[in-house]
Parts: structure tokens; C-alpha cells; sequence
């Protein structure tokens, strides 16, 4: 008798799911955006058409980004760096299959396409796996993502090239270690618990938020984005005693004067006042909310700063609010993304303090590079 005809009759079939209640973070969430992987780079476009002279020699230095075809400020930054003569490279999460790379482990040089290159300053951003174009479920999906995770990971925390925000290994600042670093440089933070029942937990005593405790957009399908934006704590929903299946933060409401976004860039402090009535209004209805540059005040760039240095960020995004005249910690994001706030204020500072720091620190790095490194390849 085979092994197949030995086992019992049900063994091996998957089980039917439960019917579970929809998690209160997937409820009322309507946001849906599809993320195109075309190609947008001026500087990719360029050098795969060919109108870029090149000639033989020693292996070019260049910027390397790990993130998803999507990435407008990466695209904006290659255009920026290309006006200089910085050479810039890109790893897409969404169009890395069948790309032609190859990464040396005992020299930092990579072959990318035709080309030989010198990766002095890397930056990983959006290169998120669920962005992988295959079906995860699959032995071949889940294989492709575990290579490229593995992969992804060890250029991004390679010793022999830099890093943009070198802290956060990946990328990633978990949003309670946030909190902890947040309170340890003076700022107030909200009252805040992480609970699979919701229902049952009311930080501060009063009105309460649940988040997600991950990003906030959940991609289930390669280039499909769903929301996973913060909404009131509606004990109707939750129930008592109703479990989550994963755990979410609840954390306390606060009636706040003034909302800031606060953008670091190396050793500067760029500010938006953003005025709006939810807090998914920013996804839900951005066009209602405005925006207007603001000067960060002297002890909040201080501490913040002081963040970044504690983390290692080099850019950096901070949510803030104020209350009372204290200022409060809300999440900083390591993976910002800048130019909606300039879109909507009218501004491009943070986009000319990113470029000339990029700039300025492959400069620097290239140019050190080059004295101690290139006569041994």
C-alpha cells in the first residue's frame, strides 16, 4: 500500500477557513490605488537607449537604490544626480525578475546589465517583497521572495559601501521602539497598548485610535495597495471581547492645536503645517487637506536631531503634533515620501536638501573611494 493510500481519507486536504470577523483595521477601508512597474527613471532610460557615451576603463562609481518603479522621488533624485554626472542605479522590487546582476562578495563591485559599477552609497526605500511579481502561495513564488529578501537584506547592510539611514536594519523602525526613543529626548507620547481586544483597552482613559502596528498600505497581490489607516475606536465594531488576529496599538486620542510633518535631511529641519479633519484624510481625501511651510522651532529640531543620531537616519519623515504647548511624538518614517507636501505647499526644499545631500555624500565617498581603493582592482 502506498503512502498515499495509508493515510487517512482527509489527511493532507487544507481545511476549510473559519468564518472569522473582519478585522477592524479592513473595515470602512476603501482606499485601493494600483502601483504601475513602468519604468520612470531618466537616467535608466537613458543609459538602456543608449544615448549616453561611455567608454572602457575602471568600474563607475554610482548610487545605488533598492525600491519599486513607483518611487517618484527616486525618480526625481536620478534626474537631479545625472545633471552633476552622478551615476545612479535601480533594484525595483517590482521588476527584479530576470534582472541581470550580478554582486562580487569580495570586492564591492556589481555587474548590472552591461555595465561594471562601484555602488558607494546605497539606499533601500520601498523594496518591500509583496511588491515581488509572483504568487507568494507558490514553491516558485516563495522562493523568488526568499532570495531576493535574503539578497536585499545584505546589500542594504554591506561594511564596504554606505548607507542611507543606516539604523533601521531593512528599512524598518518598529513604531513602539519609536515611542520608547521618542520619550527618552523629552518628547510627550501618547498613552499607547498593543491588544488583539481593542475593544477592551482605552489608553488615557477616553477617545482612542487604532493603527496598524505594520506598514500602512497592505499590498495582498503584486502592485494592488489597500489602506491601513487609523480610525476612531468604535466599541459598536470591536465588541468586549472581541479578538483581532493579530495585534494592533490602540492608542489615546489627542485634541491637538497644530499637526506638523517634520522632514530631516542630514542636519536640517524642514516643516509643514497640514491642517485636515481625519486622520486618513491625508489617503482618503488629500486634496481637502492643506499645507503650508512652516518653521520647525529651535527645541523640537533639537530633539529630533537627536533621534536621528540616536537611530542613524540620514532622511527621515516625523509626525507631530501639539497640545497644550508640549510637543507629541506620533511616528517618524524612515522610507518618507516627500513630494506631496511640496506639491501641496508649494515648495521644494525638501527636494533640493535631499539631492544636494545625496550629492554631496557620494562626492565625498567616491572621492575617498577612489584615493584608497581603485589602484587594487
Amino acid at each position: 500500500m502506498s503512502a498515499a493510500e495509508d493515510r487517512p481519507a482527509d489527511q493532507g486536504k487544507r481545511a476549510e477557513p473559519e468564518l472569522r470577523p473582519t478585522p477592524v483595521l479592513l473595515q470602512g477601508q476603501d482606499y485601493f490605488v494600483r502601483a504601475p512597474g513602468t519604468p520612470l527613471d531618466f537616467q535608466e532610460r537613458m543609459y538602456q537607449a543608449g544615448l549616453v557615451e561611455e567608454e572602457p576603463g575602471d568600474p563607475v562609481p554610482c548610487v545605488l537604490v533598492l525600491s519599486r518603479a513607483t518611487d517618484m522621488e527616486m525618480n526625481e533624485l536620478s534626474l537631479a544626480l545625472a545633471e552633476h554626472d552622478v551615476r545612479m542605479v535601480r533594484i525595483d522590487a517590482d521588476r527584479c525578475l530576470d534582472l541581470p546582476l550580478t554582486v562580487h562578495a569580495d570586492t564591492p563591485l556589481i555587474e548590472f546589465h552591461r555595465w561594471l559599477l562601484r555602488p558607494v552609497l546605497i539606499w533601500r526605500r520601498h523594496f518591500d517583497m509583496t511588491a515581488v511579481p509572483v504568487e507568494p502561495a507558490t514553491v516558485y513564488g516563495a522562493y523568488v521572495r526568499e532570495q531576493w529578501h535574503a539578497v536585499g537584506n545584505w546589500l542594504t547592510t554591506r561594511d564596504d559601501w554606505d548607507q542611507v539611514n543606516t539604523g533601521p536594519s531593512g528599512g524598518v523602525l518598529d513604531r513602539l521602539t519609536q515611542l520608547q526613543g521618542a520619550a527618552s529626548v523629552g518628547l510627550r507620547v501618547p498613552r499607547t497598548s498593543v491588544t488583539t481586544m481593542p475593544g477592551r483597552s482605552r489608553p488615557g482613559g477616553a477617545q482612542c485610535i487604532v493603527k496598524t502596528a505594520g506598514h500602512h498600505m497592505l499590498e495582498p497581490e503584486p502592485g494592488s495597495l489597500r489602506g491601513l489607516f487609523p480610525q476612531q475606536l468604535d466599541i459598536r465594531r470591536t465588541g468586549g471581547d472581541a479578538r483581532e488576529p493579530a495585534p494592533v496599538l490602540v492608542q489615546q486620542y489627542l485634541d491637538a492645536d497644530e499637526e506638523l510633518r517634520v522632514f530631516v535631511v542630514g542636519e536640517r529641519a524642514i516643516g509643514f503645517r497640514v491642517n485636515k479633519l481625519d486622520p486618513a484624510q491625508l489617503w482618503v481625501d488629500p486634496e481637502s487637506v492643506v499645507v503650508e511651510p512652516v518653521d520647525v522651532p529651535g527645541d523640537l529640531a533639537e530633539r529630533l536631531l537627536r533621534l536621528c543620531e540616536r537611530w542613524q537616519l540620514d532622511v527621515a519623515g516625523f509626525d507631530l503634533l501639539r497640545v497644550g504647548g508640549e510637543w507629541v511624538f506620533l511616528e517618524v518614517n524612515v522610507n518618507c515620501d516627500w513630494r506631496w507636501f511640496e506639491q501641496r505647499a508649494d515648495s521644494k526644499d525638501v527636494s533640493g536638501a535631499v539631492h544636494d545631500w545625496v550629492r554631496s555624500r557620494f562626492d565625498e565617498l567616491a572621492e575617498s573611494a577612489a584615493v584608497g581603493e581603485w589602484g587594487s582592482w
